[in-house]
């Protein structure tokens, strides 16, 4: 068994300490700043938010297992932190460092009721990749046949709930979650939940075969893992080994390739998102790998997200209250998405610039390696701040803002440079 993810008893005085530590700064640091002006307050805040950030990030990423899968989710939901604490979250890497392969060989034989020499032909020692609730190894089957198989580190689901449960009470005294009660609720059941889905690789198979068939029809260069059933269970998955090329590689490629590889990105999330009402959630550019004739890889089906009818019509009409600059049908649909505390707080003209920025990437011939409405955005930050306390973070939303604005991320990387207006009218009709 692994030490940290079996260790519920080092692990909780690992996270008290933390919390402890973290309830003692900021209580000095409102003692120490109970008389300053408020620049000075400003300024002591951000300080102490920088210290607390990188204390969770430094905290988390030395525990391997359901806490610290816990403190990426809570860096993909990093609308609820203040700036300097989301970014120190964000740094916990997928990466970890992988696990004795005594300990793999055991997990696997246990799930799957053989020794590993039986049930592969051949099984590499060395994981290729390794993460924060397990890792994945190149093997290959009696038939000869390449595959992957994903094992899951033993004791890291008995860990998941009380580590999510220490991390929510760290973050709750320090006082950093910039929401009420109620949402804090919402969003840590769906953090709970997502975590839940994750740490089941039977949910994960289930969610790459609906995948497959979905994308098969539409698209062949769109190209899903196949799962091994056979060779799967609830803490091992066994998929088809499909190679391709790094997004940095394929960055290099023509300009035509790029085009029709960001092309299919943007369709296949649109066609997720609106048709099949459930989509990858994870943009991370490691789960993409691509080919010189244009295919596109999606790896890691652990983060699905599904979405409702009634949600998927009101992000349509959403679209296209944007697409008409109707300001006030855009607040009626923000608030019933719960993304605004109340209408007609930020001014009609702030609105139809972001509309701009927000829009340009899909509607005007895009240089993405320029990168202009990621430029202007940040210059209309600026001007936006005093308004901020309008918007508020949505559990309906979060993780649909995170992957559209991931996507763009990789369409960037890729260098992207095409008018995909097109493709936004075939997604979202007007």
């Amino acid at each position: 068994m692994s030490k940290n993810a079996s260790s519920p008893g080092r692990r909780f005085m690992k996270l008290a300490g933390m919390t402890a530590s973290i309830a003692t700064k900021t209580m000095s640091n409102s003692i120490r700043n109970f008389n300053a002006d408020d620049d000075k307050k400003n300024e002591a805040r951000s300080q102490l938010f920088q210290d607390i950030g990188l204390q969770i990030a430094d905290t988390l990423g030395e525990m391997k297992g359901a806490v610290m899968k816990v403190g990426q989710i809570a860096s993909q939901y990093k609308d609820i932190f203040p700036p300097e604490v989301a970014k120190a979250i964000a740094k916990l890497q997928r990466q970890a460092p992988p696990m004795p392969f005594a300990e793999i060989k055991q997990q696997v034989e246990k799930e799957l009721g053989k020794p590993l020499e039986q049930i592969f032909k051949s099984f590499e020692q060395s994981p290729f990749a390794a993460a924060s609730i397990g890792q994945v190894h190149k093997a290959t089957l009696s038939n000869g046949k390449e595959v992957v198989v994903k094992v899951q580190y033993p004791g890291v689901d008995q860990a998941c709930d009380s580590d999510l449960k220490q991390v929510r009470l760290a973050l709750r005294l320090m006082g950093v979650l910039k929401v009420d009660k109620k949402l804090q609720d919402r969003l840590f059941k769906e953090i709970q939940d997502s975590l839940h889905e994750e740490l089941n690789y039977e949910i994960e198979a289930q969610s790459l075969e609906v995948f497959r068939t979905f994308h098969e029809k539409l698209d062949t260069k769109i190209i899903i893992p196949k799962v091994y059933r056979e060779y799967s269970s609830r803490r091992v998955l066994t998929l088809s080994f499909e190679q391709g090329e790094s997004i940095e590689t394929a960055s290099t490629w023509d300009q035509n390739i790029r085009n029709e590889m960001g092309r299919r990105l943007v369709r296949a999330l649109g066609q997720q998102m609106f048709y099949l009402k459930r989509f990858h959630c994870d943009p991370h550019p490691g789960n993409f790998a691509f080919r010189p004739d244009g295919s596109v890889i999606i790896y890691d089906f652990g983060g699905v997200k599904t979405l409702s009818p009634a949600l998927v019509d009101r992000f349509k009409s959403l679209v296209r209250a944007g697409r008409h600059s109707d300001i006030e049908a855009i607040e009626d649909h923000l608030l019933a998405l719960d993304s605004i505390a109340e209408k007609a707080k930020f001014p009609p003209e702030l609105y139809r610039t972001w509309l701009e920025v927000l829009l340009r990437p899909l509607t005007t011939q895009y240089d993405f390696a320029e990168n202009s409405a990621h430029h202007d955005g940040v210059k209309l930050v600026k001007q936006s701040l005093k308004y901020w306390d309008v918007f508020k973070p949505s559990p309906d939303t979060l993780m649909v803002n995170r992957t559209i604005s991931g996507q763009y991320w990789n369409l960037i990387h890729l260098k992207v440079n095409d008018n995909l207006s097109d493709l936004f009218e075939e997604l979202v009709p007007v």
